[in-house]
């Protein structure tokens, strides 16, 4: 699942939509002019996120609810300091950003999922090159049940992005 169809369950879910980050680097032809300059330390145009922060604010103007959390290396990599940058807008427009340092807890899987209303499950696909392959719906309702807890489990451990952010 990817373009249109993957893009849907962000407009469709009803209540929550929670994604788990496992990856230290991601590549997006859409953000790599943005981290090139966030990296060399020049202003950071960001007209390529506005869809996404419009959509977050429209899910929260009607009590919709998107939250994350990302497990992250430390020290942190040049991506994962430029996805603290960009937290400060995502949380801004309603979504609850949250990190959590790789080996806290030791049973979270290591591969990336979006779980909308804690019901249907999206596991993520990557190649080696860290692009986004598309996203595969996985319907066991035992697997959904897990991966309900190792939500609820990172959630728990995971420090929000004003208490970890050292920018």
């Amino acid at each position: 699942m990817v373009g249109a169809e993957f893009g849907q369950l962000f407009r469709t879910f009803e209540h929550t939509a929670f994604r788990l980050e496992t990856r230290d680097q991601y590549k997006s032809a859409n953000e790599s002019e943005a981290l090139r300059q966030f990296v060399a330390g020049e202003p950071v145009e960001l007209g390529w996120f506005q869809n996404w922060l419009g959509m977050i604010r429209d899910a929260s103007d009607k009590g919709r609810r998107f939250s994350r959390v990302r497990v992250v290396s430390l020290p942190l990599t040049d991506y994962s300091r430029f996805g603290v940058y960009c937290s400060q807008h995502t949380n801004a427009a309603g979504e609850d950003i949250r990190y959590l340092p790789r080996g806290e807890v030791a049973e979270l899987p290591d591969y990336d999922y979006w779980l909308f209303d804690s019901r249907k499950l999206v596991r993520m696909h990557f190649d080696d090159d860290e692009n986004f392959l598309g996203g595969e719906i996985i319907e066991d309702p035992a697997v959904i049940v897990q991966h309900n807890y190792w939500r609820d489990a990172a959630w728990h451990y995971a420090v929000r992005r004003d208490d970890f952010a050292t920018d």
